[in-house]
């Protein structure tokens, strides 16, 4: 049972989460690869609304991908597009990011190779990482504005379509630790942190959902 202050918190946390950006055209949309392709979802869409004229996709595989994708996250997400009717043109491949750190720097490179000119980027994650895929390109692709952009839905909805109440507020809980420590580290711009989601984050630490958490002396994004 997870507890109405537990449940609270972990609303808090997936508030603040949120960039709550307005969309708006940009030079590109780019999908960070995972185990959503409610993402490559939300880049056709944006895509069709005219917000972007092309896609770039970023992943490799990880633990929780290796099965479900096995081709790789990235062309998994092409071709879910492709499936939706995007033109194989619109769409290009990062297939070696294993993080978000590399989902920047790899997708940028794509994009230089490709002689593509950026000024504005969408980032498109997972609705809990849009901070963090933000700080993380502020700080990898200076001189680009970024908007952040994730599928609409509430913390409820979103407990719903993964089916497990503990782990979202696991995976909440551990992208909140690392808006606190890696900006130390370099992988990211620091943004201040409310009190209030500060004191939510200790409150669902100390009542257990630290499945996520890294230890202090981890470097990688």
């Amino acid at each position: 049972m997870i507890s109405t202050q537990a449940w609270d918190d972990a609303r808090c946390l997936w508030d603040y989460h949120q960039m709550g950006h307005v969309l708006r055209p940009c030079s590109v949309a780019v999908g960070l690869g995972s185990h959503d392709l409610g993402v490559a979802d939300t880049a056709v869409d944006l895509y069709e609304r005219g917000m972007a004229p092309l896609l770039v996709f970023t992943g490799a595989t990880s633990p929780t991908t290796r099965d479900r994708m096995p081709r790789g996250e990235a062309v998994h997400y092409r071709e879910r597009a492709l499936e939706l009717g995007v033109p194989a043109s619109a769409v290009l491949v990062e297939p070696r990011a294993r993080n978000t750190g590399e989902n920047i720097r790899f997708s940028k490179a794509v994009l230089e190779e490709a002689g593509v000119d950026v000024s504005s980027v969408l980032l498109i994650s997972k609705p809990y990482e849009e901070r963090r895929a933000y700080a993380t390109a502020r700080k990898l692709w200076p001189g680009v504005e970024i908007v952040s952009a994730s599928t609409p839905m509430t913390f409820s909805e979103y407990v719903d379509s993964i089916g497990d109440v503990r782990l979202v507020i696991d995976m909440l809980v551990g992208a909140l630790q690392r808006l606190l420590i890696y900006p130390e580290q370099g992988f990211m711009i620091s943004q201040q942190v409310p009190d209030h989601v500060l004191r939510a984050y200790e409150r669902l630490c100390h009542e257990g959902f630290t499945s996520r958490l890294l230890h202090t002396d981890t470097a990688s994004t």
